[in-house]
């Protein structure tokens, strides 16, 4: 696909990939086993403006595309999926603050993000409220100058280490209309956190319950208007759509790669496996799905620069496609591994694990699956 892109987005490409080989793939089985949140080396990708892709440069951002965003993803998760997707919950908390935030939050937060002196998390699902994010129970009751904000919110990437959450509350009982978005940053009373869970993939970093008891912040920290952080929140989850398939669009390529070097390796009744058929059929369907799954990636990533009208079903049905397909051609890659795929040390299985997660959050497939046939269904 490089004739579709621009010399400038090749070299931003090829740069994340040289980081992804040499800051990330060399360690990722050991953070991995050891479920370490590798928050130096995510420091590292801030200096090459991974922190704060499509942010704005007048407070420190790349001010870059959904595709340029799509284009690093995938190389950085070719190096580490689970580390990748937390950079991408990173620059969607900072986007959203770009986005819809006063200047005085702009300048107040973002040099710090887009810099990762600070690390952000973005809060909306509920231990109550999964694919049904608008039946959140999270409250924020205005107090004067402060809102109080109580509740709790479940599957929170980067808990606990982060130093602010950009988190949705109900500050009316008027449905999604009662939605409204606030910066705490992790000092506040009243925060705390679950324990890490334990899960099946994404282990590079901390998964917890954020739990608000009677949390105090400025009135100022409320991003927007009253009631728009629902709204807020959707917007958001266009581009984190994107971002998430092209992360496991990235896994799915190391893990094909892993397989065609292991197929022309590994002998069995006097040949390698790479001669049988059975195997190069395998191999070719791999590249062809993995391939048309790229095509539908970057086409929705260029209609959601262009806002065409069409872009949150086009994100939706990428979403739906890439990471199934993702999961598949790295089920597949094991297979072709047999036994040894279910190694630790052969770097597949880790991939199979990160990945199954991608068919779940920013939107189950099934919700995808409602979202796109709602828009194909309208009048």
């Amino acid at each position: 696909m490089s004739a579709l892109f621009s010399d400038e987005q090749l070299m931003i490409r090829d740069m994340a990939r040289k980081f992804a080989e040499e800051e990330l793939l060399p360690n990722s089985e050991e953070w991995d086993q050891n479920s370490h949140f590798p928050v130096d080396v995510i420091r590292k990708a801030a200096e090459l403006g991974f922190a704060s892709i499509y942010v704005k440069e007048d407070v420190g951002g790349a001010g870059l595309t959904r595709t340029d965003a799509a284009l690093i993803f995938e190389q950085l998760a070719y190096g580490d999926v689970s580390t990748a997707a937390f950079i991408s919950i990173h620059n969607m908390a900072s986007w959203m603050i770009d986005t819809f935030g006063s200047d005085a939050q702009r300048q107040e937060w973002l040099p710090r993000l887009t810099s990762m002196e600070l690390i952000a998390s973005y809060c909306l699902t509920e231990p109550g409220a999964g694919s049904d994010a608008a039946s959140l129970k999270t409250k924020a009751v205005r107090e004067g100058d402060e809102y109080v904000i109580s509740g709790s919110k479940q599957f929170i990437s980067g808990a606990g280490t982060s130093d602010i959450y950009v988190l949705m509350a109900r500050t009316s009982d008027d449905g999604a209309r009662g939605v409204s978005t606030f910066i705490i940053p992790k000092d506040a009373p009243g925060l705390s956190f679950g324990a890490n869970e334990r899960k099946m993939g994404w282990k590079s970093q901390p998964t917890r319950q954020v739990i608000l008891d009677g949390v105090r912040v400025p009135a100022a920290n409320r991003v927007g208007e009253e009631g728009h952080g629902f709204k807020f929140a959707m917007a958001g989850l266009d581009g984190g759509r994107l971002n998430i398939a092209a992360s496991a669009l990235g896994g799915a390529q190391l893990a094909l790669d892993k397989a065609l070097a292991y197929a022309k390796e590994r002998s069995q009744f006097g040949k390698a496996i790479a001669d049988f058929q059975a195997t190069q059929f395998k191999l070719a369907d791999m590249e062809t799905e993995l391939q048309a799954a790229r095509v539908m990636l970057y086409e929705a990533a260029g209609r959601l620069d262009r806002k065409d009208p069409a872009a949150t079903r086009w994100c939706a049905m990428a979403k739906r496609f890439v990471t199934d397909t993702a999961f598949k051609v790295a089920n597949d890659a094991l297979q072709i591994h047999g036994g040894y795929g279910y190694l630790a040390d052969y770097g597949v299985e880790r991939i199979v694990r990160d990945l199954r997660v991608h068919q779940i959050l920013e939107g189950t497939n099934e919700i995808m699956r409602v979202i796109i046939s709602r828009d194909m269904l309208k009048s």
